[in-house]
């Protein structure tokens, strides 16, 4: 969406990590890395037919190397579009590295934050999530999740930690409002992991006497890098382990909307207005 919107700085790379993304944001731009279809021809170890998932830009036929593609098995391939978001769902749990029955509070439900949320409940977090638009709380509840309205965030964290206020909160909406908003749910020495890429547009915190006197910290989530913990979670492995996820979340839950490709225009227009009932996205080549 920041794409689609011209809210990014054109000069920047778009991914110096992934072959398929070389260049800048400046116009015009293939863009995408997500998608999934078949062999037609290898010169690896994958063989024709088998299907695989590829961090590409959204074509209907492409060359790519062999380690930007992975197998991805009998996975319905639907739920496979979901697999770069499931990665990063799965860094931003390690950047955490939340520790048993502490408590996150994810602040944004779309994809990333209802993975978010289910990858810290079962890494043993006490999980409360938030989200303006009812049908990202009904997903998210039917994955398992206690959602809430924004407003209603400050007392469920309250009531969830007796007072004391929340470990981690997971700011996945991309808007720095909400980032500066639920500053105040943490407790002393609580932690702001930003999902978020906020692109161009200006981002006001309030970093005075509670931010400062309560010691709290604000951290970057980015996938295109593992981070402090690379030394055990190198690129491999975790694409080892989401390979293993696709199969055990509630992908299709979350996979709410599918377009021929000929109407990609109305695909991303209906993510931009935000229209009801839309949750992830998908276009389906012919």
């Amino acid at each position: 969406m920041l794409a689609y919107r011209g809210e990014l700085d054109s000069s920047i790379p778009r991914d110096e990590t992934l072959g398929g993304l070389a260049g800048s944001f400046e116009y015009p731009f293939t863009y995408g890395y997500s998608a999934v279809g078949t062999v037609e021809s290898s010169r690896t170890d994958l063989g024709e037919g088998d299907r695989v998932f590829a961090f590409h830009p959204h074509q209907t036929r492409f060359v790519a190397s062999a380690a930007d593609v992975v197998p991805i098995g009998d996975c319905d391939p639907r739920a496979a579009t979901l697999f770069p978001l499931v990665e990063t769902a799965l860094q931003i749990s390690l950047d955490t590295g939340i520790r048993h029955r502490e408590v996150a509070a994810v602040v944004g439900l779309g994809p990333i934050g209802i993975l978010a949320a289910i990858l810290l409940a079962r890494s043993g977090a006490v999980v409360v999530g938030s989200d303006p638009k009812p049908w990202r709380r009904d997903v998210a509840e039917a994955c398992g999740l206690e959602a809430v309205e924004p407003e209603e965030l400050g007392d469920a964290v309250r009531a969830t930690t007796r007072g004391r206020g929340a470990d981690f909160i997971v700011e996945a909406t991309g808007n720095p409002e909400a980032l500066a908003d639920s500053l105040g749910l943490l407790s002393p020495e609580g932690v702001a992991i930003v999902a978020s890429w906020y692109g161009l547009k200006p981002v006001t915190l309030p970093l005075g006497a509670e931010f400062h006197r309560r010691r709290l910290e604000i951290r970057s989530s980015q996938v295109s890098t593992v981070g402090h913990r690379a030394v055990r979670w190198d690129r491999g492995r975790r694409l080892e382990t989401t390979q293993t996820l696709l199969a055990e979340l509630p992908l299709s839950l979350l996979a709410s909307h599918t377009f021929p490709l000929e109407r990609a225009p109305e695909a991303y227009a209906a993510i931009h207005r935000g229209d009801v009932g839309v949750v992830h996205v998908a276009l389906a080549h012919s």
